[in-house]
């Protein structure tokens, strides 16, 4: 009897042996089947996250396009200089905000004064703006011997400009993007980023809209109309103008000839476009478009580019978008 119980106690360490190398196996299994588990829903949940985006895509592009056709459906005269298109599509409620791009200072049109009184209304000392805008003309008046013909108003002032000769010889030509005020010497980096979102180089004319032009804008026109009396009236010979017709009112609305404001609208508006999801994921874009007969295309796309998720926030405060018209449609 002794001896037969000798004989089995290892045949019992071995089924513990077998018993636990099977727990072992199930335990790798079903790890294996729980990353496998994980890796399918992140892949499904990725899918769906690409799925939306191109879809939030198409719906960007679609809202663009309704801006466009609501800016080209009436003739050029009655073209509304601001408005809203809204519509709801794929799941998502999609609204278009489009401005006339004259509500920002155009930076290779603007007047010396105005963009003087933009910097003066960012906080810059009278003097050192002064010295900042005529850089700035300075830079976007094309150096002599170019055939070039310059947009900004010392190129049209001649020898009587408020630049030096040595100034006005370092001309580079226009500003192909608002950013590139950063390459004008002398002007610091926080000047820049404060100036830049009052600025632009789409709306093709000195004129800024005083409707639709924020406080910032409009507290700069009214800087421009106040310094006048220190500035040549050759700055503002191809206007017509002198400093003398160009005194302001506390607004600004009252210096067309610092200026040339106006309430028409041009050819180049501003679309901000916001896609929100029912499941809560918002996405958006903002374009500026040219609205002209291109043969194929009516319009083009001159700046496209996403918005952040700041800037959403942003545009979920900002009240609705006014409309208004110049020739007496809605």
């Amino acid at each position: 009897m002794t001896g037969a119980s000798l004989m089995r106690a290892p045949r019992g360490t071995e089924r513990g042996f077998i018993l636990v190398t099977v727990l072992w196996i199930l335990a790798a299994l079903a790890a294996f089947t729980a990353v496998y588990a994980v890796y399918v829903s992140d892949t499904a949940s990725a899918s769906a996250v690409r799925a939306q985006t191109l879809r939030a895509d198409g719906l960007v592009v679609a809202a663009v396009e309704l801006a466009a056709l609501r800016l080209l459906s009436v003739p050029a005269q009655d073209r509304p200089i601001s408005g809203e298109v809204r519509f709801r599509m794929g799941e998502a409620n999609v609204s278009a905000r489009f401005a006339d791009e004259a509500a920002r200072i155009d930076l290779n049109s603007a007047a010396l004064p105005v963009l003087a009184g933009l910097f003066q209304v960012l906080g810059v000392p009278e003097q050192a703006a002064k010295t900042y805008a005529a850089s700035i003309v300075a830079w976007r008046t094309p150096a002599r011997g170019s055939n070039s013909v310059g947009t900004g108003s010392a190129a049209s002032a001649g020898k009587t400009s408020v630049l030096g000769d040595d100034e006005a010889a370092k001309g580079q030509g226009a500003f192909a993007h608002a950013a590139e005020l950063a390459r004008v010497p002398g002007l610091p980096a926080n000047v820049v980023a404060a100036a830049l979102p009052y600025l632009t180089v789409y709306a093709g004319r000195r004129e800024v809209n005083p409707e639709l032009a924020g406080p910032v804008v409009r507290a700069a026109l009214a800087k421009a109309g106040q310094g006048m009396d220190d500035i040549d009236n050759a700055t503002f010979a191809n206007t017509g103008g002198s400093s003398g017709d160009a005194k302001a009112g506390g607004d600004g609305t009252a210096i067309a000839g610092a200026s040339g404001l106006t309430t028409v609208a041009g050819d180049t508006a501003r679309v901000t476009v916001r896609v929100a999801f029912d499941n809560g994921r918002k996405q958006g874009a903002e374009a500026v478009i040219l609205l002209r007969d291109f043969g194929i295309d009516p319009y083009r796309v001159l700046l496209w580019r996403d918005l952040s998720w700041r800037e959403l926030a942003d545009l979920d405060a900002a009240p609705a978008a006014r409309r208004k018209t110049t020739g007496g449609r809605p």
